[in-house]
């Protein structure tokens, strides 16, 4: 695979992925798996009464990609609701599309540029944006 790719800051966050573990007490858990490439991320989050992240745990079994992705989106989703999650994973996938030229207002993501052409990385790279805004809007759900 292109070095472009898996470059040293790619490879630098996927060794640094915050809220390793999952939560004993989540108000809501999502898996989501990428059948192309077998990667795999669960969310655990718990929120407060107005639906903000106030614990996040993350098992993650991904490529570099997948891990670096996980990396970004755990270390600014505390403090986040789940209008603000979906805005940023429909943002990352439409950058990865190709249908925007910018990957929104969530800090780090245009590390992920390179990926762009490469359309069989796209799922692993949306896993943990996926499954954090999921998580969030079923957590919401349960503590209203």
């Amino acid at each position: 695979m292109s070095s472009a790719l898996y470059n040293k800051d790619i490879l630098r966050l996927a060794t640094a992925i915050p809220h390793l573990g999952r939560l004993d007490h989540a108000d809501a858990s999502v898996e989501r798996r990428s059948p192309v490439c077998g990667s795999r991320v669960t969310v655990d989050v718990a929120v407060d009464g107005e639906g903000r992240i106030v614990a996040l745990g993350q098992d993650v079994r991904a490529c570099a990609l997948g891990q670096a992705s996980a990396a970004i989106m755990g270390g600014h989703a505390i403090g986040r609701d789940a209008a603000e999650l979906a805005a940023a994973r429909d943002a990352l996938a439409a950058f990865l599309a190709g249908e925007r030229d910018d990957p929104g207002a969530w800090p780090g993501l245009d590390i992920f540029a390179p990926a762009r052409p490469h359309k069989a990385r796209h799922a692993s790279i949306r896993l943990a944006f996926e499954a954090v805004a999921e998580a969030a809007a079923r957590a919401t759900e349960t503590v209203a």
